[in-house]
């Protein structure tokens, strides 16, 4: 199986789309939504986004964003999602995607790599925990009307 991990192109936008929806489980991730948001994302350089490519087929993605904050004056990665198609888990891409997050993170000499994931999602805190991950907080969020 040749994996690579590389950034995301404009023809990858629909397989990334279907990855939202039925890996992470964001309905609202139609193909016109992501094909919309990862345009503006495409334009800002805090946004990077790479997929798992193997035989020129997309099955997992991880998206991230550069944030200041006030306390880490080099400021941060935040990963927004990473997934990874059912069929190719447990076979190091996830990992794979991890390392080119943290390769990024170097590079911007990023203090560090934060991420939410759902209660739910016990899996995936195994995962990242056995990366070194650690938990921290909880998130919180209130939707705000008109968003």
């Amino acid at each position: 199986m040749n994996i690579m991990i590389r950034e995301i192109e404009r023809k990858d936008y629909v397989s990334v789309a279907a990855i939202w929806r039925d890996v992470l489980g964001f309905l609202s991730a139609t193909d016109e939504n992501v094909i919309t948001t990862y345009k503006k994302m495409k334009s800002d350089s805090r946004y990077c986004t790479f997929v798992a490519d193997v035989n020129g087929a997309v099955v997992g993605f991880v998206t991230t964003a550069e944030t200041l904050a006030i306390p880490y004056p080099n400021g941060y990665i935040k990963m927004n999602g990473l997934a990874v198609l059912p069929e190719f888990q447990h076979r190091g891409i996830g990992k794979m995607l991890m390392e080119r997050v943290e390769k990024l993170a170097g590079e911007r000499n990023a203090s560090y790599i934060g991420l939410a994931s759902g209660f739910q999602r016990i899996g995936a805190h195994e995962f990242y925990e056995h990366l070194g991950y650690r938990k921290t907080s909880f998130w919180f969020r209130k939707n705000h009307e008109g968003c």
